[in-house]
Order: C-alpha cells, then sequence, then structure tokens
C-alpha cells in the first residue's frame, strides 16, 4: 500500500503545482502591461500548464484504477481538470491572434485573461474541498 500513498501524494503535489502556476499566469496578466512580454511568458506557461494538468489526470487515473473506485468525487476531478484545459486553450487560442497594433483587443485580452484565471483557481479550489467533504 505505500506505492498507492506515493500516488496521492503526487497527485496532490501536482495539484499544487498547477494551482502555483495558475496563480503566477494570473499575477503575471495583472502587473505585466506590454503585451507583447506577456505573450513571450504565457507561451512558455502553456505548455508547463498542461504537462502538469496531463500528470494529475494521469496519477488520477492510476489512483482510482488501483482502488476501483468510481465515485463522484473521481468524476468531479476528472470533469474539472478537462473544464481547466478547454479554458485555457480558449485563452491561448485567443491570445495567439491578437496582434501587436491591436489594443483594443490587447485591453480585452487582459480582463479576459483574469476572469479566466480566476475561474480556473476557484473551480480547483471547489473541487479540491468537495473532495475532502465527500
Amino acid at each position: 500500500m505505500d506505492i498507492m500513498s506515493e500516488s496521492v501524494t503526487a497527485h496532490i503535489y501536482t495539484i499544487y503545482i498547477l494551482l502555483a502556476i495558475m496563480v503566477f499566469n494570473f499575477f503575471m496578466v495583472t502587473t505585466i502591461k506590454d503585451f507583447v512580454k506577456l505573450s513571450k511568458i504565457l507561451r512558455i506557461m502553456t505548455p508547463l500548464y498542461h504537462m502538469v494538468n496531463a500528470m494529475i489526470i494521469y496519477t488520477g487515473a492510476i489512483v482510482a484504477a488501483f482502488t476501483h473506485d468510481i465515485s463522484p468525487t473521481v468524476i468531479l476531478m476528472i470533469s474539472t481538470a478537462i473544464f481547466v484545459m478547454v479554458l485555457e486553450i480558449k485563452r491561448y487560442k485567443k491570445m495567439r491572434v491578437i496582434k501587436t497594433s491591436d489594443i483594443k483587443l490587447q485591453e480585452q485580452f487582459y480582463s479576459y485573461a483574469k476572469k479566466i484565471y480566476i475561474i480556473e483557481i476557484s473551480v480547483i479550489i471547489f473541487a479540491y474541498i468537495i473532495s475532502k467533504l465527500l
């Protein structure tokens, strides 16, 4: 059972890492006013973001498969991971089409990205709290 506790620990730590990446990205969106600089940072962070989210999904699948547990909590976590992934893909797609001359779109992106990161952080925290309660 030692392997199982290590898998759960790895799963929890990757959730914390993803949450830290979300907070970092939110901080970058709120503090950096140069869109080109911001887009470079977010382009670097996006693959890391998705890799950590995939690690969460993978370790969660291992734990659920080992325990033969498909409870409402597991379904909530799977839907949360997919929801977060879709939101991040939408944010990235919106960011990558903005040109340096489109000042209005850049300003709209800042508020859009802030909303996306607030939603993502809230959803992760909500899923974590629900998983502890169930």
